[in-house]
This record gives C-alpha cells, structure tokens and sequence, in this order.
C-alpha cells in the first residue's frame, strides 16, 4: 500500500536540556502505549525511553500517524507542542533507520560511545515485541540496526576509553579526592546504572561503599555481590553525614534527596565536604543543594561535559564509523521501500496487527 512511512519523533539531549528532558521523561510507558493505541493508520510502534532520550520509531500511514503521535505524548506529558517541534527530532525513512543505527552504537550519545545505549535499545525492542507492536519493518529495523552497532564497536575504536556514566562518574571522584581507598562511598539506587557504578567504585579501590535501594532484597544482591554494607533506603538522610561521595539513580518520580537533608548533614561533618552525583532522571537530587558550602553536586550534563576530555581519542573514528552506518542503512532502506510499497505492505489499523510478521524480520 503506498504512503507508508517509517518515521522516528522525540527529544533527545542534543537539543533538549537536563530541565526539559526531566518534563518529557515517561513515568508509564504502558500508559503512553494505551493512548497510542487507538492513533489511527500507525501499524507498527516501539517506545525507546531514557534518561537522555524519549523517541518513538513508528510504521503509519503518510505523515498523520507521526503527528499523531507527537500530539498524543505533548497531550499526556502536558508539554506545549509549538516548543515540543523547537526541540524535537523527526525524520523518516532511510535518515530514520540511520539515526537507529547510530543511536544503538553509540554514536548519537551524550557520552559518545557509551555502552549502556545499546542495552536500552534491545529492551525497548523487547518490549514493543512482547506488546505485539512490532512487525515486519520494525522487526528487521531494530534487528538491523543491533547487528550494525556491533559491527561498529569492534571495526572501530569508537568504544575506546571509560565512556559509560559509571567510569566518569567514578574518574570525577578520584580527581577530587586522589586515592578512593580513603573516601566512604553511598549508592543509592541498584537498577543497572547503580550496580555499575558501584562496581566501578569498588574496581577503582573503594573501600568502604553502601548501598541502598527501594527493593531491600534487589540492595542486598547488590551489596552481596560486591562485598559491600546496605543502608536502609528509609535512613538515606540520617545516614548523609558519614559518607564523603554519594551516587544517586533510582528510578523514583520526584527527588529522593533534599537540599534540607543535605544541609542536616553538612551541619554534622563542617570541615568535609560532600561529592553528590546525580545520575537520575527525572533528578534525585534538589538542585539547590549544590548552593550548600562544602558541597559539590554533578548531575548528567555536567557529566557529559567532563566526558569530552575523553571525547578527542574517538573523534577520527566518528566518520569511518557514519560511513559504515551509511551503507548498510541503504541496503536496510531499498528493503524495507519495496516492502512498504507493495500492495502488501501494510494492513492498517492498530500497531499490534502486524505483529504476526514478525517472523519475516529476520530473513536476508
């Protein structure tokens, strides 16, 4: 059926900053997915969420569908849609598979490299799979583009150098205290991006480190795994004043540390200061705590900016790695144009009623 489109629409840290990615961030991407449901002409969805990026890489009919969308997130996020299309990405078609592929390698990251993106890329896949919201094109699309990244990161020396969230967090910490074997260390939070820090704390010489979860049994694991001490999560603000750096990435709604709580400490440890590294988003820290004397609070932009020292060893691999990227978006592309316009190609109505093709995808 002719006028089908792939198409991709979101926000991403190229142009949205900390502020606006925090009013963009989904707090349900079930819920996202119900109002999308009923987008009339969109056949295909998957939903790739964050914390530096919200985008929807969808299948629909001409234009419509992606503008549906659009107007669908703005509505549930009550963000206005004028300055939503000042920030947001939109492309279609082959620039649309090529932005995949350079988002699961790494390559359209705020820390240019970073392996935990790619992680990200296949759970949504998953999930959009386990919806029944992916078929062919899709199917083949992320498919395609987890095969790429692959491709990229051992062909090239993109990768090269501590570029996960984890590694500079964990170099900002020795910079300010030199030997970590010296500094008492907190993680508050054990999803993926905690546990890796704490691993790296601990890898780096940390060696007093706690951490502290919502789950008490998932921090035990954690703290298990490492060797390390577990905090209650409800003592976080109680137990502030014995530690010297304090990582912070849960997955909460709204900050889980205050600026009063941080004060409350700082009053019992006068002549020490405290490192805060907010890896959150939304944030989990208040942002006025960094007004506090004595304390120094970092959160993902700062980060990504302190990346770019790291950034020159990778710079000369960026364009052999967009070349390669190029070519097999084409070949993807001329494939994925000629399923799109045969009479075939697109069954309409809701995203799950293609989900039966997805055996295709994985055809040459």
């Amino acid at each position: 059926m002719s006028g089908a489109c792939l198409f991709v629409i979101g926000a991403t840290h190229q142009n949205a900053p900390l502020g606006v990615r925090e009013r963009l961030a989904l707090s349900s991407e079930s819920a996202i997915r119900d109002d999308l449901a009923s987008v009339e002409g969109l056949s295909e969805l998957a939903v790739l969420s964050t914390c530096n990026r919200v985008e929807f890489y969808g299948v629909g009919s001409g234009d419509g569908a992606a503008d549906s969308v659009q107007a669908a997130y703005c509505a549930r996020q009550r963000f206005d849609v004028a300055e939503f299309e000042r920030i947001r990405i939109k492309l279609t078609g082959r620039d649309a598979a090529l932005h995949l592929f350079e988002v699961a390698s790494g390559l359209d990251s705020q820390l240019l490299g970073e392996n935990e993106i790619f992680g990200q890329v296949k759970e949504a896949y998953a999930a959009a799979q386990a919806c029944g919201s992916t078929g062919a094109v899709l199917n083949r699309l992320f498919q395609k583009a987890f095969q790429a990244a692959k491709h990229v990161r051992t062909s090239t020396g993109i990768g090269s150098g501590r570029v996960s969230v984890a590694n500079v967090a964990v170099d900002l910490a020795a910079s300010i205290f030199g030997s970590l074997a010296v500094a008492k260390v907190l993680v508050l939070g054990t999803g993926e991006i905690g546990e890796g820090t704490a691993r790296a704390f601990r890898s780096r010489g940390a060696a007093e480190l706690a951490v502290a979860g919502r789950t008490p049994e998932r921090a035990a694991e954690v703290a298990a795994a490492l060797s390390a001490e577990t905090v209650p999560f409800g003592d976080r603000d109680s137990s502030l004043a014995h530690y010297d750096i304090v990582v912070c990435s849960t997955a909460a709604p709204s900050a889980v540390l205050s600026a009063a709580a941080i004060a409350a400490a700082m009053r019992r440890r006068p002549a020490r200061p405290l490192l805060v590294i907010d890896l959150a988003l939304p944030r989990d820290v208040e942002a006025s705590a960094a007004d506090l004397q004595n304390v120094f609070l970092y959160n993902l932009d700062d980060l990504a900016r302190i990346a770019e020292r790291n950034r020159m060893a990778r710079e000369a691999e960026i364009a052999r790695c967009r070349a390669i990227l190029a070519h097999r978006a084409d070949g993807l592309w001329g494939h994925v144009q000629r399923y799109l316009s045969s009479a075939d190609g697109l069954k309409g109505g809701s995203p799950d009623r293609n989900a039966r093709e997805a055996g295709q995808a994985a055809a040459p």
